[in-house]
């Protein structure tokens, strides 16, 4: 038996497993996985068809440091009298670095009292969350918060 042979061609299998594996990780490096700003703003333009949007009357809480980005409190509230006449329809909240942007949809009634909605979300990165409402009257108001998460979520591979 050449042992020439047999260590060489050990080698090329150990080449092109670090081949293979250069390419899935330049494949799935986080950049290619996590929503970039402009795909977010694409998701806000979608939302707004192209509509003015105004700042403030929006109020968006999240902590400023984040230990842990799977469980993240957000609390979004919206200066409305909730009355037949003028109210909240709808509030979005947008992530820009998540890899789907639109993280939820909240639909409001006049009879749901006040426009305010505490829940718990995932982040992938530390970023920028928008809070869009959208009023009865088809206008359109924004608020946002920064958030700097340390451990990550929204990266595993399944």
């Amino acid at each position: 038996m050449n042992l020439s042979k047999t260590i060489n061609r050990r080698q090329w299998f150990i080449s092109i497993q670090k081949m293979g594996l250069f390419a899935l990780g330049a494949w799935f490096s986080p950049m290619t996985v996590f929503a970039k700003k402009e795909e977010a703003d694409s998701v806000i333009q979608a939302i707004t068809g192209g509509a003015v949007i105004k700042d403030g009357r929006v109020t968006l809480v999240i902590p400023p440091l984040v230990e842990n980005g799977n469980l993240v409190v957000l609390k979004v509230s919206v200066e409305s009298p909730m009355t037949e006449n003028n109210y909240v329809k709808v509030i979005h909240v947008i992530a820009e670095g998540n890899p789907l942007p639109n993280i939820f949809t909240a639909f409001l009634t006049p009879r749901s009292g006040t426009a305010v909605i505490t829940t718990r979300v995932r982040l992938a990165d530390s970023q920028r969350v928008w809070a869009i409402a959208q009023m009865n009257d088809g206008s359109f108001w924004q608020g946002y918060a920064e958030t700097l998460v340390t451990l990550s979520a929204c990266t595993e591979m399944v």
